[in-house]
């Protein structure tokens, strides 16, 4: 659903039609999406990310609630805090830290929880408390709980459950340790963007639980939502993903701050050259690619910046993120690619080689991926547990 200044504004019964056709909304789902509106927790000012500019906007219910309410309503993510709460003004801040995603991707979420009346469930990243609400509508406001790791979303995300009627226990805390103190649980969701799931979530966990939690690597920003369930020994945790997504990152796990010209002091040809005949095309997907999802998997402690295109080229580049290592590669219309590396590790070889692994195994989606969580860490995979994803595999 694309949402303009100039557009009429959707009801929210069109959304859940919009959302039920797309099949992010089922039916079990839909007598919470009707009784529990997502405006209820949104503030008064918020930043909606607009599909047509391609930007977050800035919205005001007070002086424009016409907008406010037709991008409430609508199936985009909000931002409703920057800067971990240090910024100021109306503008967009630096960094979104606290959003209201979009629509389709709660209950697409909700749908791979598979929670049901009476079930124990325990969010981690309450957010604006809107998942918690349509959790509660659902199993019982006694049955949930969600942490928040800041204090004043928290207070706010709390403010608004009880406003609603449905006070679920807020916990101000981190999420990361799960919250022993009300397990075990049927069900545990994430609300953020893990580079790392704890075995607390399923310590916590009853046998046959599940956990649902957007997954990635340090490689980009985005994340593919993991539907592990719990052994019946309790001892770990297994299963395949469902789909990517974009979260805002669990903070402990942020991506470690990356200054280029910490890792390029002086020009881009003082690095080792080379040439490829891979293309921009072959190696330059889209924004939720799964070859993106692979080549953070098969390429470890590397960020990846695919910068604007100019004048027919284009580059790429990796950063080593426990060195200084660094590799670049300069897509061109016509030309050969050219490669420059420098540092310890030759990143750029690394991602050929994880995209040539990628190709060989058929070029999987998504869903051929999975990961198991245990006492020795986790363990990403492709097709089953017994074919790990790593370089030398």
């Amino acid at each position: 659903m694309t949402v303009n200044a100039s557009t009429k504004r959707p009801s929210r019964t069109e959304l859940g039609r919009a959302l039920m056709e797309g099949g992010a909304l089922s039916s079990d789902w839909e007598p919470a999406f009707t009784a529990v509106p997502r405006c209820a927790f949104l503030p008064d000012v918020m930043w909606p990310f607009d599909m047509d500019a391609g930007h977050s906007v800035a919205v005001s219910k007070t002086s424009d609630p016409e907008a406010w309410h037709r991008y409430a309503d609508a199936d985009v993510p909000i931002v409703t805090q920057w800067d971990d709460g240090k910024h100021e003004g109306t503008e967009p801040g630096r960094e979104s830290t606290s959003s209201a995603s979009m629509p389709s991707v709660v209950f697409g979420m909700l749908r791979d929880l598979d929670a049901q009346p009476g079930h124990r469930a325990l969010e981690i990243g309450t957010g604006t408390g809107w998942n918690a609400a349509l959790l509660a509508h659902r199993l019982g406001v006694e049955h949930v709980v969600t942490v928040e790791v800041d204090g004043s979303v928290a207070d706010a995300a709390r403010a608004a459950l009880e406003h609603c009627g449905t006070p679920v226990r807020v916990v101000h805390g981190d999420g990361f340790k799960g919250f022993p103190e009300a397990a075990p649980y049927d069900r545990i969701i994430a609300t953020c963007g893990l580079r790392s799931i704890p075995l607390a979530w399923v310590e916590q966990s009853r046998p046959g639980g599940i956990i649902v939690a957007p997954w990635g690597t340090h490689y980009s920003n985005a994340d593919a939502v993991v539907r592990l369930v719990v052994a019946d020994d309790g001892t770990c945790a297994s299963g395949a993903f469902t789909g990517p997504v974009e979260f805002m990152k669990l903070r402990a796990q942020r991506r470690p701050h990356v200054p280029h010209s910490d890792y390029v002091t002086g020009n881009v040809n003082d690095g080792d050259e080379s040439s490829t005949t891979i293309t921009e095309d072959q190696f330059v997907g889209g924004r939720f690619s799964p070859l993106g999802f692979a080549l953070g998997a098969r390429v470890p402690n590397c960020f990846s910046v695919v910068a604007d295109k100019r004048d027919g080229a284009r580059p790429v580049w990796f950063y080593g993120l426990t060195d200084r290592s660094w590799a670049c590669v300069m897509f061109r219309d016509q030309d050969a690619a050219r490669v420059w590396q420098s540092g310890p590790r030759r990143l750029w070889d690394e991602a050929y080689a994880a995209y040539r692994w990628w190709e060989s195994n058929g070029r999987p989606g998504f869903d051929r991926f999975g990961l198991t969580v245990d006492r020795d860490g986790e363990h990403l995979w492709l097709d089953s547990p017994d074919h790990p994803v790593r370089r030398d595999a």
